[in-house]
């Protein structure tokens, strides 16, 4: 009997040493949301994707948990997202399924395709094998403007799920009718964008027929000043004319005064010795006709 109590007291002894250690041991998972998502842009993480209804992430929870336990040890920090009640996240890092795990260090996002057991992940940190994955493109990158806006839409296709149970579960309506609904909702508001979409090209984008007329009324503006240079040109034209008219005037004056002179004038006299028939240009008493005027 006294050699059964060394036995007991080594059972006794394991049972509290475990104890212990499951209680200094306990899981340093982070619960990230969308609220303080952005604590993983910072150090180094691990951040696994999950939902309470997939049968792959509860087989890896306990897995998950206990290597939250060597976070410290790794240098690392552990995180769960749930994506239930976080769709916009499932959304930035464009989650398609689960459970799906991602390593972030310093604001480079990488995704883990390994198998996830406890010595595989933990060989993943320890002799940093995520240095030969390729980070996320800056396309997907969760930070982005771009998968901002695509968090936007997942958290609209979450809501109109939420709708649709409410509408069916808690209004009893059939499926049809809540499907019904959606059509209608659905065209009501692409024909509003679209109305808004068209305003808004109008305005950044005139309409072609208002270019042409406003190109038309350039042309016209020319031709008018064009026809009023013509107008110009013509009149100096008709004063050239009319100067031009006015000099011939006044030089044939002066030549019908000439003219008027000779016939006024008697003819000269002949003289002695003159021959019959000789020119009165040959005599030196023959009047000298004047000298026209210069234009």
């Amino acid at each position: 009997m006294a050699r059964n109590f060394p036995f007991a007291g080594i059972v006794v002894l394991f049972a509290i040493t475990l104890s212990i250690n499951q209680c200094c041991g306990k899981s340093a998972v982070v619960e990230l949301s969308e609220n303080n998502w952005d604590l993983m842009l910072k150090n180094e993480w691990m951040v696994k994707f999950y939902a309470p209804w997939c049968p792959a992430c509860k087989n890896i929870a306990s897995t998950w948990d206990e290597f939250s336990t060597w976070s410290d040890d790794l240098g690392i920090k552990t995180a769960k997202i749930d994506v239930t009640t976080s769709p916009g996240l499932s959304g930035r890092f464009f989650v398609t399924a689960l459970p799906t795990i991602f390593h972030v260090i310093n604001g480079e996002f990488r995704q883990y395709r390994g198998t996830k057991d406890l010595n595989t992940l933990m060989s993943f940190i320890e002799e940093k094998k995520w240095q030969a994955l390729e980070p996320v493109s800056a396309w997907k990158k969760p930070d982005s403007i771009q998968m901002s806006i695509v968090s936007y839409f997942f958290k609209l296709s979450h809501f109109l799920k939420e709708l649709n149970t409410m509408l069916l579960e808690e209004y009893g309506l059939p499926a049809w009718a809540s499907y019904a609904i959606f059509a209608v909702a659905t065209i009501l508001m692409g024909a509003i964008l679209g109305l808004l979409l068209v305003c808004v090209i109008d305005c950044l984008f005139p309409p072609k027929h208002l270019q042409r007329t406003s190109f038309s009324e350039s042309q016209g503006q020319g031709r008018d000043q064009g026809s009023g240079d013509d107008i110009r040109g013509d009149e100096l034209e008709d004063e050239e004319i009319s100067s031009g008219s006015d000099k011939e005037k006044y030089s044939g004056t002066d030549t019908d005064d000439e003219r008027a002179e000779e016939k006024a004038s008697p003819p000269p006299s002949p003289r002695k010795g003159t021959p019959k028939g000789g020119s009165p240009t040959s005599s030196p008493d023959v009047r000298k006709r004047k000298a026209r005027k210069a234009e």
